[in-house]
């Protein structure tokens, strides 16, 4: 299955939400921190209700440790300075989506450290500035696992 990676979270329901987004696509996913939050929040704990038990979380104290985890997978900067859609991409099975925090995306040292050919995006309407963290990890990790044939779903 693929993997997704959460570089800094500041909102703490759209991290509960990513985390039932997890549980019900089955994504493994990573929480590198500092977080903007507890995890303990009520606020997380209610956005992903009951799915915190169901879901694969993995928290990483600083981005050298979580890029060690993964070592070995493809990552892919998902960010609005994407040089392609993201419907461009054939997604292989453990491939890392790495989003931005909500506040300022991907720091420049990071995002710049992937392959341009790395970098994808959600096409949006000129003006636009971003979408909702949530959303984008909906759309994109979706996206991968009907490349799948959604493998493992019902």
């Amino acid at each position: 299955m693929f993997q997704l990676a959460l570089f800094q979270p500041r909102i703490p329901p759209n991290c509960g939400n990513i985390i039932r987004l997890a549980a019900n696509n089955g994504c493994i996913l990573h929480l590198i921190e500092p977080f903007g939050f507890s995890l303990d929040e009520k606020s997380v704990r209610r956005a992903g209700l009951d799915y915190h038990d169901m879901a694969t979380v993995r928290r990483h104290k600083n981005f050298e440790a979580f890029s060690e985890a993964v070592a070995g997978h493809r990552l892919l900067a998902c960010t609005t300075k994407g040089s392609r859609p993201y419907t461009d991409v054939r997604y292989l099975p453990g491939d890392v989506l790495l989003f931005g925090s909500e506040t300022s995306g991907l720091p420049d040292e990071i995002r710049n450290g992937i392959p341009a050919e790395h970098r994808i995006r959600i096409p949006m309407m000129a003006g636009a500035r971003s979408m909702n963290l949530a959303n984008s990890v909906s759309i994109i990790s979706y996206e991968a696992w009907r490349q799948h044939d959604f493998v493992g779903g019902v």
